[in-house]
């Protein structure tokens, strides 16, 4: 399984960015999807993540209400549609991809618990 994260790059304050990761293999549907970011200096940190179905999803408290999670099966593609981006939301953002059962906030948050992880873009927010 690999996967394949684009659509960063440097937005103003209050702009908007939506990230895509594409993932190969046929084993998409069987993947729970997770978006996770780095920023300088600061460990790797939960953002958002989406079921398998995309019937659940679960966000940071620091971005909930401003992104949104989307995935389409049919595509093998997940999505992170970020909204009045802060300068805090400068950081290298991460997909990734697990298997793991129940799909469960406090799961979905832990890193180990995603088996495959992309090669990360990078997000820039002028303040």
């Amino acid at each position: 399984v690999q996967l394949q994260a684009s659509g960063g790059g440097l937005v103003q304050a209050g702009g908007s960015l939506r990230l895509s990761c594409e993932v190969s293999g046929r084993t998409f549907s069987t993947n729970n999807m997770g978006w996770f970011r780095q920023a300088p200096g600061k460990e790797r940190e939960f953002v958002a993540a989406i079921s398998r179905s995309g019937g659940s999803t679960y966000y940071a408290d620091s971005v909930k209400g401003r992104f949104t999670i989307s995935r389409d099966n049919f595509k093998n593609t997940v999505y992170l549609q970020t909204n009045s981006l802060k300068a805090e939301d400068t950081a290298v953002y991460y997909c990734a991809a697990g298997r793991f059962t129940p799909f469960q906030a406090v799961v979905a948050m832990i890193r180990t618990f995603y088996n495959y992880w992309g090669q990360g873009t990078l997000v820039t927010v002028s303040s």
